[in-house]
């Protein structure tokens, strides 16, 4: 694909939907060059990856469908009634979008990965009393790193999603992820752990459309699933109970601990440490007399730390397990904004050390619930610098 880019960001162009659609900052596409180019597209069944599919079709891609088999066994895909991306409905869903749009379509088989690089990694977190993000995981190490393999071992150049996020190339030649056009639906912030080689083989052509227009894309095409509710956040865990999926999935009974003060007054039994994130003040059960919050788990003694509300909040966090993207380091001094969780919008920091592997930050204005696990992900310019996971 030839992608050029120009100051003047009113470049449109209508589609066969007779929609008019932008593409980044005045993005032109090579319709020409697209006619030899194999995408594989990750397909949920949903809305989004279908339209993606359609898209790029439309710009003159050969396009593939595939749809991963991530589940051990069937009666883990009770998800699909709630319009998961797991189930055997995801499946259904997929392939009659691939008929209706004339494109092979394959189920490729990815339990093991997914079970090591999320199910296990998801298990381990919460044991440790951290909080972890899953959908992470699964983007770097399953949809992208294990889809990328098997896609290329097929001979496509490209595979897609139907992530609301873009890919830039900055000036320095290094790719980047760059926020969608809409911020309600903006998915850059899980996608800044991917590698410069994904980011080079990657398509994401629902990032210059909103939520409403790719719904309508899909509507005026006649799909099915024009309506369909978005899957939820973690789609292997459907009843939100994380603590029993931790303990089927590890056979074990979780033991219980103490709630204690900052200085280690025991204040009541918890049910155990997975059960509570920082800055979680629901399901505490303390007969406090005031509102009072998580602001610590320690899991070598397993106790859970109650504090007040202003003890949520901090100026400093340090992170590791740094993935640098729009640039290769970060530099000390250097002014950045950050989220410290999908929902956060965003606060501005200045990185005080860094190393090749670990990052300290100061912010500007304290933030709430910093929360071990959880990955901060550094924005310059708008497009994602890099990030890590909050130590």
């Amino acid at each position: 694909m030839t992608v050029r880019f120009f100051e003047n960001t009113g470049n449109y162009r209508q589609d066969a939907c007779g929609l008019v659609c932008r593409f980044g900052k005045g993005m032109v596409i090579d319709m020409a060059g697209n006619k030899n180019k194999t995408v594989v597209v990750g397909m949920s069944g949903g809305v989004d990856s279908s339209v993606a599919a359609y898209l790029l079709k439309e710009q003159g891609y050969h396009v593939i469908g595939a749809t991963m088999q991530i589940w051990q066994q069937e009666d883990r895909c009770s998800i699909e009634k709630e319009g998961g991306c797991c189930g055997w409905s995801a499946v259904e869903d997929a392939r009659r979008v691939a008929h209706m749009l004339d494109i092979p379509y394959y189920v490729m088989n990815f339990r093991d990965e997914f079970q090591e690089k999320v199910i296990d990694y998801f298990v381990e977190e919460y044991r440790r009393g951290r909080t972890p993000n899953p959908c992470i995981a699964c983007n770097r190490y399953v949809k992208w790193e294990s889809l990328l393999h098997r896609s290329m071992e097929i001979g496509a150049d490209y595979i897609a999603t139907g992530h609301y996020a873009r890919i830039v190339q900055c000036p320095n030649g290094r790719y980047a992820i760059a926020p969608s056009v809409t911020a309600q639906k903006d998915q850059s912030y899980a996608l800044y752990n991917l590698t410069q080689h994904q980011l080079a083989h990657t398509l994401m052509p629902v990032g210059d459309y909103t939520k409403p227009q790719v719904r309508e894309i899909a509507a005026k095409i006649g799909l099915e699933v024009a309506n369909k509710p978005d899957s939820q956040e973690i789609c292997f865990v459907p009843d939100q109970d994380y603590a029993g999926f931790i303990e089927r999935e590890t056979g074990e009974k979780e033991l219980l601990g103490n709630f204690v003060t900052a200085d280690g007054r025991v204040l009541g039994q918890h049910k155990g440490i997975s059960h509570y994130t920082v800055g979680q003040r629901k399901g505490l059960n303390l007969a406090m007399g005031h509102l009072v919050f998580v602001t610590q788990i320690r899991p070598e003694t397993r106790e859970v730390v109650i504090g007040e509300a202003e003890d949520v909040f901090t100026d400093r966090l340090t992170a590791d397990h740094i993935n640098y993207m729009a640039a290769d380091r970060f530099e000390e001094g250097q002014e950045v904004t950050a989220k410290i969780r999908y929902s956060h919008a965003g606060a501005k920091c200045v990185i005080e050390r860094c190393r090749d592997d670990e990052v300290t930050v100061h912010f500007l204005e304290p933030v709430r619930a910093v929360t071990p696990g959880q990955a901060v992900v550094f924005y310059e310019d708008g497009v994602v610098l890099g990030g890590g996971t909050i130590c």
